[in-house]
């Protein structure tokens, strides 16, 4: 079995309200969790490394706890396909 350890030092959410940040970190976490739980991810990192920084892009984000889970869904994924060695 192997282990995983992501830090993530800050998120910067501007211009969100409270409820909408929520959703958005809420679903991270969640869909982080899933990323790097897949055995195909873990094998991938059999070996330590680190990524300084990931640029993401632009997303679209439609207001509202729904507009938030699915923006925290994909930044989740996007993290997830960032940290592929």
């Amino acid at each position: 079995m192997s282990r995983v350890s992501l830090t993530i030092d800050g998120i910067a959410l501007r211009g969100f309200g409270a409820a909408d940040r929520d959703a958005v970190v809420q679903a991270l976490e969640g869909e982080l969790r899933r990323v790097l739980a897949d055995p195909a991810t873990r094998a991938a990192w059999a070996r330590s490394h680190r990524t300084p920084v990931l640029k993401l892009g632009r997303m679209a984000f439609t207001p509202g706890p729904a507009g938030g889970q699915s923006l925290g869904v994909r930044i989740g994924r996007a993290i997830g396909k960032g940290l592929r060695p």
